[in-house]
C-alpha cells in the first residue's frame, strides 16, 4: 500500500506545530497540509498546565488552541495519537511507529521536548509527576485530594508555577533547588530572591543548593524525599521539573545537523533538504542572545519561527528576527519578560521589589537586553524601545518607576 502523502507534513501538534499549519493558509498555501501528534487530543495551550489548568480554574475545553472544526474547516488534516520514530530524508518519508509510512513534499519538525527524566531511585513510584501534557496533569489533579505534602523538585517557572498553585490549593509544599538561587537560568539576582521571598511569604519551603538524594515510598506510593544527610521530607506527590530534552532523535539519526536540538538557519531550514524546525526543539543564532545558538522555550519563538518557515514555503521567505518574549503567573504576581538577560553585565532595578510593583533592566556593554516586569505591564509594553537602544540613557529617569519608560527611550 502507498503512504499517505502531503505536500507539507508538520510533526508536533504542540504550539508550533499548530501556528504553522495556521500560518500556511493564512499565507495562502493552496496544497495538502497534515499534522501529526503524538497524543490524541487536538493542540492545546501548554503553559497554562501549570496555572489555570493545574488549579482547575479552566477546563480542557477552554485551553484548545482553537475549536476541533477550525482544523476540518481550513482542509488540514490532523493525525493525532501517532509518533514518528523515524525520518527517511532521501525518500521524503516519515515512519510511524505502527509500520505506516508518510511522504511529505516538505518537512516541518516541531515536536518540542520532552521532560528531562529524574535520576534519582524511586522515580517511578506513583505520585511522582512531571508537568509536559493534559495526560500528566489529570493524572496529578486526581490525587490531589489525598495528599497534604508536596515536594516540588527545580526551582525553574514550571515548579515555582506549580507550588504556587498547590499552596493555593491547602498544600504544604517544599521546593528543592540545587543552584543557590531559584530561576538562576533566566534571570539576576533581584528577582530570584523577590520570588524566594514571596513563595516563603506563602508558606513554602523554599531549600537552595539541595539536591534529592532518593524518592522514598511504600506499596509503591511515594511518601517523601530523602535528602543526602539522611532527612526523609515527607510527600505524597512530588513534582519533578528540571528541563526538557528536544525530541529530536529521528532527525539527528537521519543525518541533520545539531547537538542540544536541532540546528536550523534564519530561515528555519535544517541541514536536512526540504526540513525546517521550529520552537523549543530549533536551535538558531539569536540576535538578542549575544550571538549565540540557542533553544527558546516560549510560546512566541515557536509562533513566530512557523510563520517564519510559513512565508519560505509559499516564496516570501523574511529571516527570523523577533524580540523574545515570556511571562509566568505565581499567586497574584505577573511577571512579563521582554527580551533575552543572556551575557548581562550590570542589572538596574527599577521600582521597589517591597511594593510588589517593579522592573529589573539589564545591561550588556551599557546597552539593554532585557527587562524582567513585575506586576508592571506598562514597563513591558515601553521597554520594547529601549531594547538594543545606544546609550546612554539616563539612569535616574530608568530607576524612577514614576517616569514611564518611553520617556526614557526619547
Amino acid at each position: 500500500m502507498r503512504p499517505r502523502s502531503f505536500d507539507v507534513l508538520i510533526v508536533g501538534a504542540g504550539h508550533g506545530g499548530a501556528q504553522a499549519a495556521t500560518a500556511l493558509r493564512q499565507q495562502g498555501f493552496e496544497g495538502r497540509i497534515g499534522v501529526i501528534g503524538d497524543e490524541p487530543e487536538f493542540p492545546y495551550e501548554r503553559p497554562t498546565l501549570s496555572k489555570d489548568y493545574l488549579a482547575g480554574e479552566k477546563t480542557f475545553a477552554r485551553i484548545l488552541i482553537r475549536p476541533e472544526s477550525y482544523w476540518a474547516e481550513r482542509d488540514i488534516e490532523m493525525l493525532t495519537g501517532r509518533l514518528v520514530v523515524g525520518v527517511d530524508a532521501a525518500a521524503h518519508t516519515v515512519a510511524l511507529s505502527s509500520g505506516d509510512r508518510v511522504r511529505y513534499g516538505q518537512l516541518i519538525w516541531a515536536t518540542g521536548g520532552r521532560p528531562r527524566k529524574p535520576s534519582w531511585a524511586g522515580a517511578a513510584l506513583r505520585g511522582v509527576h512531571m508537568v509536559r501534557t493534559r495526560a500528566d496533569v489529570d493524572l496529578l489533579r486526581s490525587e490531589l485530594d489525598t495528599a497534604s505534602e508536596v515536594v516540588v523538585v527545580g526551582g525553574g517557572y514550571i515548579g515555582l508555577e506549580a507550588a504556587a498553585v498547590l499552596t493555593k490549593l491547602g498544600k504544604r509544599v517544599t521546593v528543592l533547588e540545587v543552584l543557590d538561587r531559584v530561576l538562576a537560568r533566566v534571570a539576576g539576582e533581584t528577582l530570584s530572591r523577590f520570588f524566594e521571598a514571596e513563595h516563603r511569604a506563602h508558606g513554602v519551603e523554599v531549600r537552595l543548593g539541595v539536591s534529592p538524594a532518593e524518592f522514598v515510598g511504600e506499596a509503591g506510593q511515594v511518601r517523601g524525599v530523602r535528602m543526602a544527610d539522611g532527612e526523609v521530607i515527607a510527600a505524597q506527590i512530588v513534582i519533578v521539573g528540571i528541563g526538557i530534552v528536544p525530541a529530536v532523535e529521528p532527525l539527528v539519526a537521519a543525518g541533520a545537523a545539531g547537538h542540544n536540538g536541532v540546528d536550523v538557519d534564519a530561515f528555519g531550514a535544517t541541514s536536512l533538504s526540504d526540513v525546517f524546525a521550529v520552537g523549543d526543539c530549533a536551535a538558531h543564532l539569536n540576535p538578542f542572545g549575544a550571538g549565540a545558538r540557542i533553544r527558546l522555550e516560549s510560546v512566541q519563538n515557536a509562533h513566530d519561527q512557523a510563520l517564519t518557515v510559513a512565508k519560505v514555503i509559499v516564496g516570501k521567505p523574511e529571516p527570523y528576527h523577533a524580540l523574545p518574549w515570556f511571562w509566568s503567573n505565581q499567586y497574584d504576581l505577573k511577571l512579563q519578560t521582554i527580551g533575552l538577560s543572556i551575557g548581562y553585565d550590570e542589572a538596574l532595578t527599577r521600582g521597589a521589589p517591597a511594593a510588589r510593583s517593579f522592573s529589573v533592566v539589564y545591561f550588556r556593554n551599557g546597552r539593554v537586553i532585557a527587562l524582567d516586569c513585575v506586576n508592571a505591564t506598562r514597563d513591558f509594553v515601553q521597554g520594547r524601545a529601549l531594547i538594543g537602544g545606544p546609550p546612554p540613557l539616563d539612569r535616574a529617569k530608568l530607576a524612577d518607576s514614576a517616569t514611564p519608560l518611553k520617556l526614557v527611550a526619547a
